[in-house]
């Protein structure tokens, strides 16, 4: 019983008794205060009638006799009947088959006789000056009438109130049913291994419909995160064979070395190849861990100019030492909210593959400027740039182009560039040509862009 008035059934069955026993109350009370009116309407007459034979029978009872026998014979006073009796009590005048109340006035059941049926009326005896009693009954018919046909109304309002909300819980039950068991097949579906199935929608916008896209956008970033597990596996399996063959070799020299030189130069070459390897382990780790959205709990503010001025100062002497020319533009006073450790290692990577893959005598530029709502950084140079067919994949795992192949380096520092964008909710796109350059764009604090509103609009 417990579990039926938690179901959807049994919620709507109970809202429906609620409002049928509303009703219930309702019809009750409209009985009482109909029920009340018409007994007030009764006496009203009554009165009125009393008050016209007295006036009418000024003389004294006599008087009052005939007013009652003009009446009878005239029969113009329908379901009003009358009695006169004398001091002693007995009739005088009027066809009432009753006894004449004692006391006067208001009497609320009168039972007397017409046409062989007994029946009630309700009446009012009046005292003459001769002590004689006058009796005005109106025939209570109309009343109890009244509240039969109230009675049945608000029985039969009762009952359909009553029925329609049996039949609005079992409608309501069977949708809600159909819409669960739907989204069960769903979820069991994907449970057993279809990741491409989603939770159904009908397009109304209702609660079933908005619980279907939250989970079906939930499903979405799972989806992405199973496709970028299943990249990383594959990018590990494709380029960390030739790393690991490389290191197989280089112990198989060391064993197979007798030389105590050779063994040792084999034993470094092979440290060196497994830290190089540990570097891209650690590297595909970072870049799962952002795509992964992880750092957003540790985001702050970060004076985006600051960073981007104290990174380039740090790389200026490696710049000007290896030819390179370092040309700065940077805005005041743009700040973004993220993670200053992601954001630094985005900056070092772009300036990094400046230094690396150019060659010496290229100028690298580097631009931070407020575009709209984000900050916009560009690291650029003037250098060969990549092929048009390298370009598309560049910001992809182990992604080098051609030209690049022979320098330092593992096609990773892109990809945990775009990589951090994205989870600063950002972009990063190449820079068109000629050289090659990376464009980074990052929301602004709000404070800021309320600020840059302001000022805008001043202008």
């Amino acid at each position: 019983m417990v579990r039926l008035w938690r179901s959807t059934f049994g919620l709507v069955v109970l809202v429906a008794a609620c409002f049928a026993l509303a009703t219930l109350v309702i019809g009750v009370v409209a009985y009482e205060v109909t029920h009340e009116a018409l007994e007030i309407q009764l006496d009203h007459r009554v009165a009125i009638e009393t008050h016209a034979l007295i006036d009418e029978g000024d003389d004294g009872p006599t008087g009052v006799a005939a007013a009652i026998r003009r009446r009878e014979a005239a029969r113009s006073t329908a379901s009003l009947d009358y009695l006169l009796v004398n001091p002693a009590g007995r009739r005088v005048a009027g066809s009432l088959d009753a006894t004449a109340p004692t006391l006067p006035g208001y009497l609320e059941l009168l039972h007397y006789r017409r046409d062989g049926e007994h029946r009630i009326a309700q009446a009012l005896t009046t005292r003459l000056p001769d002590n004689s009693r006058l009796v005005v009954a109106a025939d209570r018919e109309v009343i109890d009438e009244m509240d039969a046909t109230l009675l049945k109304l608000f029985a039969g309002a009762f009952g359909i109130m009553l029925l329609l909300g049996i039949g609005a819980a079992w409608l309501v039950g069977a949708v809600t049913r159909a819409r669960l068991s739907r989204i069960d097949r769903t979820a069991l579906a994907i449970i057993d291994g279809d990741l491409a199935r989603r939770m159904p929608t009908t397009g109304a916008g209702d609660e079933f419909d908005r619980v279907s896209a939250t989970l079906n956008r939930m499903l979405d970033r799972i989806g992405g995160l199973m496709d970028n597990l299943r990249q990383v596996s594959s990018d590990v399996a494709h380029d960390l064979r030739t790393p690991l063959t490389r290191l197989h070799n280089r112990l198989d020299e060391a064993l197979t070395a007798e030389d105590v030189d050779d063994k040792r130069q084999a034993i470094e070459a092979a440290a060196a190849q497994s830290r190089d390897m540990l570097d891209i382990f650690g590297a595909l780790l970072r870049i799962a861990e952002v795509e992964a959205l992880s750092p957003r709990t540790h985001f702050q503010n970060v004076a985006l100019d600051e960073l981007v001025e104290e990174l380039v100062e740090t790389y200026r002497p490696d710049m000007e030492a290896s030819g390179h020319l370092l040309v700065t533009a940077i805005a005041p006073k743009l700040g973004v909210t993220g993670d200053r450790r992601l954001i630094q290692q985005l900056i070092t990577n772009l300036l990094d593959n400046a230094l690396r893959h150019t060659p010496p005598g290229t100028t690298v530029r580097v631009a931070l400027e407020r575009y709209d709502a984000v900050a916009r950084l560009t690291v650029a140079d003037d250098g060969h740039g990549v092929a048009p067919e390298d370009a598309p994949r560049l910001f992809q795992r182990f992604a080098r182009a051609e030209r690049s192949r022979s320098s330092e380096g593992h096609g990773l520092g892109l990809a945990l560039v775009a990589a951090v964008a994205t989870a600063h909710r950002g972009t990063a796109s190449l820079f068109a040509p000629p050289g090659f350059g990376v464009v980074v764009e990052l929301p602004m604090r709000e404070h800021e862009c309320h600020e840059l509103g302001k000022n805008d609009g001043s202008r």
